[in-house]
């Protein structure tokens, strides 16, 4: 009897909740916009490419027009901007996924969003 009841608690506990195995970032972003003005949507999904789609819907339904992926990942991942210049970043932190967005944008570049799948 106490095995039948932790096999059906451990199949509740798995079904209900989701289980998201990857994040992207899409972002609404043309030359000449500050890191202020990007638009941009988090995805998630149970695989990079369906956490894509997630990101550019949800990017889509904040109002902007011309989103698209910046950066898919497995933990973290980072997008960072200022009017001329972009980068991205990922990583096993949060810290790790924005240091990597900025030395990637470079000089006088901010932090747009950031987002850990876990």
């Amino acid at each position: 009897m106490k095995k039948l009841m932790l096999l059906a608690m451990t199949a509740f506990l798995f079904n209900s909740a989701a289980v998201y195995a990857a994040g992207a970032i899409a972002v609404d972003d043309e030359e000449g916009t500050s890191a202020s003005e990007v638009g941009y949507g988090i995805g998630q999904g149970a695989t990079r490419d369906a956490a894509a789609a997630d990101a550019v819907k949800q990017c889509k339904s904040s109002g902007n027009s011309n989103c698209k992926v910046a950066v898919k990942y497995d933990t973290c991942g980072a997008y960072a901007a200022s009017k001329g210049y972009s980068g991205i970043g990922w990583g096993s932190s949060e810290a790790v996924a924005k240091k990597k967005a900025l030395e990637e944008c470079g000089s006088g570049c901010k932090i747009v969003v950031a987002d850990c799948d876990k």
